[in-house]
């Protein structure tokens, strides 16, 4: 028999929170779902960042059971769209779909997200490639187009010394001696109970800024706003897999707090904060993280360990495949106009990073000098 779908729009932040348990259930049955669409960081996200009158949850039940979601919110600019939850403080955008509803889901989900686009483009960006999103996007029977977004680097998910065996003799050699300088050094590192998160956390976020004093640094990472929602949100988490908290302590004082974000398919290094003391004291920081990310992985029957969005320099010693996340865009007649213009942006300020990159190119050739 041929399921009944009903689809429904959430905008009341107060039915947002109500829907946590149905939320979790359907996020346990969606194999492609990351941390960043769980409902503690989602609902988190929404209380520190959200614009009151722009929620727009999209969902999708079968009788009382939900089984698809669309978690957006509406912005005005640059032009009218609805766009993931999550900001730039999430890797990856997605929808969440019930695997055991099949392609029926994925339809009802498709029909409700195209009623929500006669007046506005639907915008996902950070899509990792595989995600359930893309499911609609093959769905899609108006505008579309797909476009890349930022670039994540990957390891394989294996032990730590699977991960120096793969690095050149000599570049395995020094790591491994890092890692015996560690040993030496007494760093002793302990995931954090959940009743301890919260503490923990805030120990992070004051080594971060310690880390980055007197330097560039992501400056919505020292707002009030940030430490309240990862605070908030972080400590569900914990309790149900989906992150874990590491502390790391020399001479029983904790000079770093690591971050690592888990899902099903992969394990990702979020934030961290580590004392100057340590480097002081000529321990890698990058090396300690990397062994301490690369034990989540031993056995989740994950398949990738993600070092998150950026292209990094550092992030390369460890020869990482560059995984390029999606930007789906999907309109409908009325608001083709709209993906035509953002395809137009898009496409010019890749013109520009490329026109930039030749221009320090040609300087780094010349000698450092001016153009």
């Amino acid at each position: 028999m041929k399921p009944t779908f009903t689809t429904e729009v959430v905008t009341d932040e107060q039915a947002f929170a109500a829907l946590a348990p149905a939320w979790d259930r359907l996020y346990q049955r969606c194999a492609t779902a990351t941390p960043f669409q769980s409902h503690a960081w989602l609902h988190s996200w929404w209380l520190s960042y959200g614009r009151r009158g722009r929620l727009r949850l999209q969902l999708v039940r079968d009788g009382a059971e939900l089984v698809a979601v669309a978690p957006l919110t509406a912005v005005r600019r640059p032009v009218p769209a609805l766009v993931p939850l999550g900001g730039a403080i999430s890797d990856y955008g997605d929808v969440l779909v019930d695997d055991g509803r099949g392609e029926a889901a994925v339809g009802a989900l498709t029909e409700a997200l195209a009623a929500a686009a006669r007046t506005a483009l639907i915008d996902f960006r950070e899509v990792r490639p595989g995600g359930a999103v893309e499911r609609v996007y093959e769905h899609w029977s108006g505008p579309r187009q797909r476009v890349g977004d930022s670039v994540c680097l990957e390891l394989p998910a294996v032990p730590m010394d699977e991960l120096v065996a793969r690095l050149p003799s000599a570049k395995a050699q020094r790591v491994r001696a890092k890692l015996r300088k560690l040993t030496a050094l007494g760093v002793q590192r302990q995931a954090v109970r959940p009743e301890e998160v919260d503490a923990a956390l805030r120990r992070l976020l004051e080594l971060h800024r310690l880390q980055w004093q007197g330097r560039k640094v992501t400056g919505e990472h020292l707002r009030d706003r940030f430490c309240e929602h990862l605070v908030r949100s972080v400590g569900p988490m914990v309790r149900s897999g989906a992150a874990v908290v590491t502390e790391f302590r020399l001479d029983d004082d904790v000079v770093a707090v690591d971050l690592t974000l888990l899902s099903r398919r992969l394990a990702g290094g979020y934030l961290y904060g580590a004392h100057p003391r340590l480097r002081e004291r000529k321990a890698d920081v990058a090396v300690m993280l990397l062994e301490a990310c690369a034990e989540h992985t031993r056995d989740g029957g994950r398949a990738a360990l993600s070092l998150l969005r950026g292209d990094e320099p550092y992030k390369h010693h460890w020869r990482p495949e560059p995984v390029v996340n999606q930007r789906l865009l999907l309109a409908r007649r009325r608001t083709a106009p709209l993906l035509s213009a953002v395809a137009c942006d898009v496409a010019a300020r890749r013109r520009g990073k490329e026109l930039l990159l030749r221009l320090e190119q040609r300087r780094e050739r010349a000698g450092g000098g001016g153009p």
